[in-house]
């Protein structure tokens, strides 16, 4: 088996104890308990080091965040506010969300200006390449305010695919949330990146959308943040969207 110890690095427990997962007694239970692998390889010996900076550690799968330097963010994107840091036609962008901090800032996703809710912005360029990218296809989860009363056949034509301009489209995952005599909510989860997709299946069965949020994107849950509001996200939410995209 290779050998992950370094002998110049920090002892294991320490790193686990810094990154937030408990005392440094119980970060040496989980790695007796065979819990923690470094760069792949299961740790349970107590002695071991490790260099923070470039050991990739994980703990039951899940990815430990050690670099202190890097933030993810949450932002509740209100209705009107371009998906972008800048816009040449002055409208209202990302970046007024996020003047006070100092990291540079790369957004994770698009929402058009008419749809609100959860995006993403982290300082970390692979995390944000891997998380746009088509082929780690992170779920994202909507509610969407739709015109007319959905009958159930709906849900069943969103699931097997609906053929749009651009090919066949179709949910991971669809629910009516509530009814009214003209009007439906529905949550549906989809990891299609395409233009408007939501927006446009809903069209295509003939119930407009008036009101879209963004409420998921694969475990982080947009929850009672505010419009306009942003939040750190947790060193555990973080670790979950890197195991999430394979890092």
């Amino acid at each position: 088996m290779p050998d992950v110890h370094v002998e110049d690095g920090v002892r294991l427990q320490k790193v686990l104890a810094s990154a937030g997962l408990g005392s440094r007694r119980a970060c040496e239970d989980l790695i007796t308990a065979g819990r923690v692998t470094v760069d792949g390889i299961p740790v349970t010996e107590l002695g071991v080091r490790v260099d923070p900076q470039a050991a990739a550690i994980h703990v039951d799968g899940m990815r430990v965040q050690l670099d202190t330097s890097v933030i993810t963010l949450a932002l509740n994107k209100p209705l009107g506010v371009v998906s972008t840091m800048h816009d040449p036609e002055g409208r209202p962008s990302l970046a007024a969300f996020v003047a006070n901090r100092e990291e540079r800032l790369f957004h994770v996703g698009r929402l058009d200006a008419e749809t609100e809710g959860l995006i993403l912005l982290t300082n970390d360029g692979e995390l944000a390449n891997r998380l746009s990218h088509p082929s780690h296809e992170v779920a994202k989860t909507y509610l969407a305010h739709v015109e007319g009363r959905v009958g159930p056949h709906i849900g069943q034509q969103m699931l097997h695919g609906i053929e749009l301009e651009d090919g066949i489209a179709k949910v991971d995952r669809y629910r009516v949330v509530d009814t009214t005599p003209g009007a439906a909510l529905v949550e549906i989860v989809l990891h299609e990146g395409r233009n408007r997709i939501v927006r446009r299946l809903f069209e295509a069965v003939g119930h407009p959308v008036d009101r879209l949020v963004r409420t998921q994107i694969g475990p982080i849950r947009l929850g009672d943040l505010k419009p306009g509001k942003t939040r750190v996200l947790s060193k555990p939410e973080v670790g979950s969207l890197m195991t999430q995209v394979g890092m």
